[in-house]
């Protein structure tokens, strides 16, 4: 694994603005994330995804701005005990988004994703596989064929173009895989929760509506809701076998060193990370990303609901900043947490509303 500090030209604030520039450039208007506290909605405890569904189901206010998108994009941030055992499961992610709502469909959004990917980032097209759709007889779906023609279409491989074993009978989806090592054949390892080759972008083409007896009716028009995970993004254009290798978590790590004292981060996992050190500065790091933004946008601990889950992960995590590191609790969470304000302040304005009342919160609940 690599500790030594990103120095290339591709940056995650670079891979950020460049996603957003290219979108913007085929029509796309930019909506600001929203929180991922979803206030209005008491039945979910967290965002968990990027578009709120009325726009796709025709329901969404006439006089609303949403009402009058057409092409959208946006980056939104939304398995708790395993977050730090391995290179890319988080409590908090990026998650880079581009919809049509009636506008174009398959053909466009894939381009686009090949183009992004292969002409603009540059990755190497003989790491990349991507799936189709395979049906579901029960419900009378076929195998989404015209994506794997476009596949074909726009030069992909036949051996590269995989059967997407997902249930997304409401939706017919693909997915585009990142082979993190290369030079080898991995179409065997996609979608097998390998951590050499992991999913970094999701189209998911809407066409039906699940009705109350389970039938799927078919939508007024056609969607496309696209999602890529950011930090895996970045850890395949820097070339990285881990999310956490890439300057996205690194600035963290400095900060929980400078704060505890403890050795520095080295990259290993499982029986390697032999005194656990390298597992906590996970832990804390995802942890901190996670309880600044919920606090940020209005999150409290408490001990039902939203709250208990802010309260597990801070407790999670200054259990492995006290065990691991030896670091004194009482303000530890609150001492690394204005590095991420720091360092994504300025695209994220709501980290800088409220940065001494967050600071209480991670103190008090320390």
């Amino acid at each position: 694994m690599s500790t030594t500090p990103y120095q290339g030209p591709w940056t995650a604030s670079k891979v950020r603005q460049t996603y957003i520039d290219f979108f913007k450039s085929k029509g796309h208007t930019f909506w600001p994330s929203s929180s991922t506290i979803p206030f209005e909605d008491p039945t979910l405890l967290f965002a968990n995804a990027g578009m709120n569904q009325s726009v796709f189901l025709g329901t969404v206010d006439p006089n609303s701005d949403m009402s009058k998108l057409k092409r959208a994009l946006a980056d939104e941030r939304s398995d708790l005990e395993d977050v730090g055992k391995d290179s890319y499961h988080h409590t908090f992610f990026e998650m880079l988004g581009n919809w049509s709502f009636g506008d174009y469909f398959k053909r466009e959004a894939l381009t686009w994703a090949w183009e992004l990917l292969t002409e603009v980032y540059k990755l190497p097209v003989d790491r990349l596989y991507v799936s189709y759709f395979e049906g579901d007889p029960k419900q009378g779906l076929a195998p989404d064929e015209e994506t794997r023609q476009i596949w074909l279409d726009i030069g992909v491989p036949e051996e590269r173009i995989r059967w997407d074993p997902l249930d997304l009978v409401d939706h017919v989806g693909n997915e585009i895989h990142y082979d993190r090592i290369g030079g080898r054949d991995a179409a065997k390892i996609v979608n097998a929760d390998d951590p050499t080759v992991v999913e970094i972008w999701n189209n998911v083409f809407i066409q039906f509506n699940r009705e109350e007896d389970g039938s799927l009716k078919s939508l007024p028009a056609k969607h496309v809701d696209t999602g890529m995970g950011f930090e895996r993004l970045v850890s395949a254009i820097q070339d990285v076998l881990s999310n956490y290798d890439t300057d996205i978590f690194q600035p963290i790590f400095q900060r929980i060193q400078e704060v505890s004292g403890v050795r520095p981060y080295t990259g290993k996992f499982g029986a390697e990370d032999v005194d656990g050190i390298d597992t906590a500065y996970r832990v804390i790091a995802d942890h901190v990303r996670t309880l600044t933004f919920a606090l940020s946008d209005g999150g409290v601990p408490s001990n039902i609901g939203r709250g208990y889950v802010l309260r597990r992960i801070l407790r999670r995590g200054a259990r492995y900043a006290r065990k691991k590191l030896g670091a004194p609790i009482g303000s530890f969470f609150s001492s690394v947490s204005p590095v991420l304000v720091d360092q994504l302040g300025d695209f994220f304005p709501e980290l800088k509303r409220s940065p001494e009342e967050v600071k209480k919160l991670l103190d008090e609940e320390e």
